[in-house]
């Protein structure tokens, strides 16, 4: 399997931003998938899970501004950001892994595939 996340870029504090991540290889729609990011000097942090079935869950300092979503037929998994934060500052990453695998899902070490990342900087 193979990631791409685009949509990075700089925003204001306040603002939106939507980041992207396309799929190729395996089978999309029975995978797991999630946002990380990582901040310089700090270690990679959940940000949101999406399940194949759709449920979805978020770590707690986005809960309520951020938006997970997939969409099967496209083989692709969506990150709706707004009232961004300065603290929002990352590499957003998206992963991907066996929906059927036990373990937690805002745990990075649950995930089998990795995209390259793309950067969001939020300015204050």
């Amino acid at each position: 399997v193979q990631l791409q996340a685009s949509g990075g870029g700089l925003v204001q504090a306040g603002g939106s931003l939507g980041l992207s991540c396309v799929a190729s290889g395996g089978t999309f729609s029975n995978n797991g998938m999630g946002w990380f990011r990582q901040a310089p000097g700090k270690e990679r942090e959940f940000v949101a899970t999406i399940r194949r079935g759709g449920t979805a869950s978020y770590g707690d300092p986005v809960k309520g501004r951020f938006t997970i979503s997939r969409d099967n037929a496209k083989n692709a998994v969506y990150l709706q950001m707004s009232s961004l934060k300065p603290e929002d500052t990352a590499v957003y990453y998206c992963a991907s892994r066996n929906d059927l695998r036990i373990g937690d899902r805002s745990d990075p070490n649950n995930y089998e595939y990795w995209g390259h990342g793309t950067q969001v900087t939020v300015s204050s």
